[in-house]
């Protein structure tokens, strides 16, 4: 290893620039030979430990440690060669661009991988609009009306006929998870992914669940300053099983609905409302604190250029939350049925964009939990 660590912004001045595909791998090379060098921070996550089971960092090692990476932020404020420092080694910032660069890389279809940058909220916005405008129009056309109020079991049918419903649900969903399995697996062809023990399964289900790696070492994330909390780890708990129970909810509505006859709405009692009310609640809270947290981080561990992306993954998932409540607290008043209509608009276009969305983080960083607990030597 080099006696001298490599300079600072690597991008202007060429370093290794040539054999990685993008400016910001051939800095996070740079930074991560100084890190390998140093190793003050081994005990801060995974990512250190995963880092010095390597010697050299090809594109894929790089972009299995990116999205090993939970963003805590512990290493900036630990690093002795951080900024103002001349390395400049600002790992967090440069890991979150990497994200987004792994997700574009390997999106599929691969043609739609720019879909990350470009106009993430106008995008989902005018596509759950046009869907919503499309149910209402298919709706009217079979005799639906849309300015009365609709009560009883099946009222909801009365307003958007069921294989509309159906249609709209199988469609998004199954074009979103295709995407999101296809990208995933080009990602884990690329780490070296192989052959996969239950035992790793679980180990990186823990991880992921718990956000084990969301506390840098123990005292909490870095947000606004130095001072480590754990807002983000709660509000990301809201948020994931704030979606866990909703989707819980929807999958039990249809094998009530398809196995024994029971149509929604459901009373204000039932499991489905309960799973559904709870899952949308968080859903509300969630997203909305992570914004907050987001809207306040300290810049040098954000990448601004993907903030747009972030944010429409955000406001997605609170206007599903919020049309979803609004549907059942008006669901005996006039108001349903174009809230149905709204409803089943946004989210169609979460799940036929979520491959393309921040909601891929996910799935990446459970491929990566899953890669190092192969490699780690406490298997």
């Amino acid at each position: 290893m080099s006696a001298e660590p490599p300079p600072a912004s690597s991008a202007a001045q060429g370093w290794l620039l040539d054999g990685h595909r993008s400016p910001a791998l051939a800095e996070a090379n740079r930074m991560m030979t100084i890190c390998n060098a140093c190793r003050y921070c081994e005990g801060l996550c995974a990512v250190f430990p995963a880092m010095e089971r390597r010697r050299t960092f090809g594109d894929a090692d790089l972009d299995f440690l990116a999205n090993l990476c939970h963003n805590c932020g512990a290493c900036l404020y630990d690093c002795q060669y951080a900024p103002p420092h001349e390395f400049a080694v600002s790992v967090p910032s440069n890991w979150a661009e990497l994200r987004t660069d792994t997700y574009e890389h390997y999106a599929w279809p691969a043609g739609f991988g720019g879909l990350f940058r470009r106009n993430a909220v106008a995008v989902s916005i005018v596509t759950a609009l046009a869907v919503a405008v499309f149910v209402i129009a298919v709706s009217a056309s079979m005799g639906s009306s849309f300015t009365e109020a609709h009560t009883g079991d099946g009222s909801f049918y009365e307003v958007v006929a069921h294989g509309v419903i159906v249609g709209v649900f199988l469609a998004g969903f199954g074009f979103g998870v295709l995407g999101i399995m296809g990208s995933v697996r080009r990602y884990w062809r690329a780490i070296g992914g192989g052959r996969v023990a239950v035992s790793d399964l679980v180990r990186a289900g823990r991880s992921a669940n718990t956000l084990e790696y969301l506390d840098g070492g123990g005292v909490g994330c870095m947000n606004e300053d130095e001072h480590p909390n754990d807002t983000r780890k709660i509000f990301h708990h809201l948020t994931y099983y704030g979606f866990a129970l909703c989707l819980a909810a929807t999958t039990l509505a249809a094998v009530l609905e398809s196995g024994f006859g029971q149509e929604a709405p459901y009373p204000v009692w039932h499991p489905v409302v309960i799973l559904g009310t709870v899952g949308g609640i968080g859903l509300v809270i969630g997203p909305a604190g992570l914004w907050r947290a987001k809207v306040g981080r300290d810049s040098e561990l954000v990448d601004q250029a993907s903030r747009g992306m972030e944010m429409a993954f955000l406001l997605m998932l609170m206007l599903i939350s919020l049309t979803g409540l609004g549907v059942l607290v008006l669901r005996a008043t006039a108001a349903m049925p174009a809230l149905l209509a709204v409803h089943l608009g946004v989210v169609f276009a979460f799940f036929v964009t979520f491959p393309y969305t921040k909601f891929v983080h996910g799935f990446y960083r459970y491929a990566a939990l899953v890669k190092h607990h192969q490699e780690s030597p406490t298997r």
